[in-house]
């Protein structure tokens, strides 16, 4: 489908509402999909990282008695 101006475009044809709403769902989807999953690792990088402190901890007191 060919459009003849910037406006044509934006309009869709009659079907902007509907075409862009289906954009902003799915890029706005994908968004919160991606800081989701960035949270999630800074949580399970943050979880791991106190689990090895931890066995560090008590390798130092086994050592030590």
């Amino acid at each position: 489908m060919q459009f003849d101006s910037l406006s044509d475009f934006l309009n869709m044809g009659g079907y902007a509402f509907y075409v862009w709403l289906a954009y902003g769902v799915t890029f706005g989807s994908l968004g919160i999909l991606v800081m989701q999953s960035m949270g999630q690792k800074r949580k399970v990088l943050t979880e791991i990282a106190k689990q090895i402190q931890r066995e560090e901890r008590l390798k130092e007191n086994r050592s030590n008695k």
